[in-house]
């Protein structure tokens, strides 16, 4: 039995690249209920495909994703009282524990949770024209989506309560100036430059390497003091030396050919465990 189509989103991969593109243009793709379910069962589906390398987020439209559905309310479905767990926190959770990289390419209005879901992702590039809107305080809410871990770290913490607690609006160039996307270019350029990035890590480097190396970075920001860094990092070089990968990486480098790397993160990936 086939798995049901998305109903908010388009899929398709293509050369060990995934794309997910979410699709409610004449919604400004808002996030919903239908559209939280099938991002996170598609994420579940790239990881365990050791076909997809990397995967590319954007938005069908004028806007990458215009923040929660009115329509719908806030937090459908997530349950009650201490219970309750904020859906934009799901995704941002989700993409974080991805084993395969994912880069944004923020085609226009990111809002909300649209603007959190991508504060997860390894690279941000955004089209001209594109924005980022923390808008909590004037609606009468609070950030959500993990905005309030994520976004300190990325941009620093007196710029995100800049941000947060004016309600503000931030242009691409500002986010650029702060670090929070890499490039600003024309949309078919920035569509571009992922797909460059994207075939760099089809073509060059080795899949349980990239997993193990985004959970390293992840749980490292976490660390009290380098020396727990070390210790996790010993125990990850103890692992791979005697790998197969690096015979192969080492060979490629010797020999000057692209590596064909054996390791799949099918076969299963050593925990980093965080001492």
């Amino acid at each position: 039995m086939s798995d049901p189509q998305p109903t908010t989103l388009r899929y398709d991969v293509a050369g060990g690249i995934a794309t997910i593109t979410l699709d409610r243009p004449d919604a400004m793709n808002a996030f919903n209920s239908a559209m939280m379910n099938e991002l996170l069962a598609m994420f579940d589906r790239i990881d365990a495909d050791d076909d997809v390398r990397v995967v590319i987020v954007t938005g069908a439209g004028r806007a990458f994703c215009a923040g929660a559905d009115l329509k719908e309310g806030f937090g459908v479905g997530g349950g009650e009282g201490d219970a309750f767990r904020d859906r934009g926190g799901r995704v941002a959770l989700r993409i974080r524990e991805m084993l395969k990289p994912v880069i944004g390419v923020i085609n226009g209005a990111a809002a909300g949770a649209g603007a959190t879901m991508l504060l997860a992702m390894d690279m941000r590039i955004a089209a001209e024209g594109a924005r980022f809107l923390f808008p909590y305080t004037r609606i009468g809410m609070v950030p959500e989506g993990c905005a309030s871990w994520f976004l300190p770290r990325l941009v620093g913490t007196a710029r995100a309560l800049e941000w947060t607690l004016w309600g503000m609006t931030v242009s691409a160039g500002d986010a650029l100036a702060a670090g929070l996307v890499s490039a600003v270019l024309p949309l078919d350029e920035a569509l571009e430059l992922a797909h460059t990035r994207a075939e760099e890590i089809v073509r060059t480097t080795a899949p349980v390497s990239v997993a193990l190396t985004r959970q390293m970075m992840w749980q490292g920001g976490e660390l009290a003091d380098p020396m727990a860094a070390h210790l996790v990092e010993s125990r990850m070089v103890a692992l791979r030396r005697t790998s197969a990968d690096v015979a192969e990486g080492v060979s490629a480098m010797r020999e000057k050919r692209a590596p064909a790397f054996p390791g799949r993160i099918g076969d299963g990936l050593p925990t980093v465990r965080v001492p």
